[in-house]
């Protein structure tokens, strides 16, 4: 099952998912929403802050919804979905990607040989479009994808679907593709929905009084009917009755639900050890699993593999079924805070099994309010005064980062300490990453906050800023970066700037920098390059 609803129970962290590797710390920070998918995980679509839609990724049948096929290992953005503020998002394996908006509207692209995007044809959508059929007048809160069907959930409980029917996933009565959505009725009638889910080829529906409806594909048992029959309507889990439901999640061929009193059932396939029984033989009936007497709140599948992940009340997580290849038939304790967690790490393919989702309105780690407070006059504690202008900061948090400010400000009441030894920039760099661990600095004013960095002996820092040099280095500045590295008595950046150097001997020995080199210092060099060889025919 793959459905995306908003959560907002933990910080966002898009790292554990290769496809993000390449995004600049800067970008990774600005990710408020995110979902992996593809056949290969290679495929991304994320929101930031700021409500703009990025994807990136492989691209299959224009899945991206950039408005083309064409694969981009750089964010690009979907202006169509900037600002549309998406409260849930789901895919299937075509792939398609069907969203819904905070104003209950429904988008969908991609792949669409069967009629899964809603709307009417079987042309790929390589541009997110407006799912308006029998939706028109309906305020969508929740959608959920199968292999090639899709089902959405209205905020007055009502269930639409299309797309792929052959075995009924639909839940139209028959198996026929269903081009345009269609209101999934029959025993549905007159009832509340309030979750929904997809296997690969069926769908599920939990009431609003804990009643779980299936319907479609059963070959596995993963309706939990007691049979392997396919179901073409809505058909009520009889073996579930007096049992409370409130979210059911399903996976490539089986089910998972849980209780209101935090015990977990599952159903289905079993050839991975993933309905947590202990062994591998399929089960057509809801089965309790055995949690230790552990409170589960939450469950969670994907209908691209075959893993079970659950967490507890306490905030463990436990996984079972495939497992990075292994067939795991018990609930295994894991080390991970968050059922995501297990799904980059562990599912094959490492998709996200729903809509990676952060409140930035609301919540901040340590780090982000930290950085967000430097320089800040509201609640600062202590200015410094630096050529003329004032840098904004907190006592408390100096004295635990800075043995320097910690000796120093145990000795003086000053609210403003004028400095005299070191630039502006310089020193707001080196304030700026007591409250970051970052600095962002050119190369030539690196240099100026590696003297800093010697001066009050922070080691860490000093390796930050030879880094910066480094990374900084041309043929024009490269004797201005060897002077300073041996000045400051960096000696694995003196060392790396010298090669440098011998390796562009021709075009440095023609810069500025050369020709004002300092006396002592270019017999050193011309001696040391010597040695290594530069000046031999």
């Amino acid at each position: 099952m793959v459905v995306c609803v908003t959560s907002q129970s933990s910080m966002l962290d898009v790292g554990k998912w290769p496809v993000f590797a390449l995004l600049p710390p800067e970008d990774l920070q600005l990710i408020r929403q995110a979902c992996v998918f593809g056949s290969a995980a290679n495929e991304a679509i994320y929101v930031t802050v700021n409500d703009e839609v990025f994807a990136l990724g492989t691209n299959c049948s224009g899945c991206l919804g950039l408005g083309d096929t064409q694969s981009s290992i750089e964010p690009r953005r979907i202006d169509i979905l900037c600002g549309k503020k998406i409260v849930s998002l789901s895919y299937g394996t075509g792939p398609h990607v069907v969203i819904a908006t905070a104003d209950g509207e429904v988008y969908s692209w991609g792949h669409n040989g069967y009629s899964q995007l809603g709307n009417g044809t079987t042309n790929h959508g390589l541009t997110p479009a407006l799912v308006s059929t029998n939706l028109i007048s309906k305020k969508v809160k929740e959608v959920a994808c199968g292999s090639h069907h899709t089902i959405a959930l209205t905020t007055e409980g009502e269930v639409y679907a299309w797309g792929y029917n052959n075995s009924g996933q639909v839940g139209s009565g028959s198996t026929a593709n269903q081009p345009t959505p269609r209101r999934v009725s029959s025993c549905l009638q007159n009832k509340v929905v309030v979750n929904i889910a997809c296997g690969q080829l069926c769908s599920m529906a939990v009431l609003d009084n804990g009643e779980t409806y299936g319907w479609g594909y059963n070959c596995n048992g993963q309706l939990g009917l007691g049979n392997n029959g396919n179901q073409q309507t809505p058909c009520r889990i009889a073996a579930l009755q007096g049992i409370n439901i409130i979210q059911v999640a399903c996976g490539y061929a089986h089910t998972l639900a849980l209780t209101d009193e935090g015990f977990v059932y599952s159903w289905g396939a079993n050839s991975y050890g993933q309905l947590g029984t202990g062994n591998k033989s399929n089960q057509a009936v809801p089965t309790l699993i055995n949690m230790d007497k552990e409170r589960m709140v939450e469950v969670a599948a994907c209908h691209t593999s075959h893993t079970s992940v659950a967490k507890t009340q306490s905030g463990q997580v436990l996984m079972w079924g495939q497992c990075r290849g292994q067939a795991v038939a018990y609930p295994h304790l894991t080390h991970f805070t968050s059922t995501d967690d297990v799904f980059a790490c562990f599912a094959t393919p490492a998709v996200t099994w729903h809509l990676l989702s952060v409140d930035g309105d609301d919540y901040l780690t340590v780090a982000q309010s930290l950085k967000r407070e430097f320089d800040s006059p509201e609640i600062s504690d202590l200015r410094f005064l630096v050529d003329g202008k004032c840098i904004h900061v907190h006592k408390a948090l100096l004295k635990i980062r800075c043995e320097h400010f910690r000796a120093l400000l145990n000795e003086t009441d000053e609210e403003t300490i004028e400095i005299h030894q070191f630039s502006f920039l310089v020193y707001r760099a080196f304030l700026e990453y007591l409250y970051t661990d970052t600095i962002n600095l050119p190369p030539e004013d690196a240099i100026g906050l590696l003297d800093l960095s010697t001066y009050y002996r922070e080691s860490r820092l000093k390796r930050l800023c030879q880094e910066t040099i480094k990374r900084g280095i041309t043929e024009e500045n490269a004797i201005t970066l060897l002077s300073a590295a041996v000045k400051y008595e960096a000696q694995d950046l003196e060392e790396f700037c010298f090669k440098f150097c011998v390796n562009h001997l021709t075009a440095v020995t023609q810069t500025q920098a050369f020709a004002e080199m300092d006396h002592d210092l270019l017999k050193n060099f011309i001696s040391k390059a010597s040695r290594y060889g530069a000046f031999k025919n």
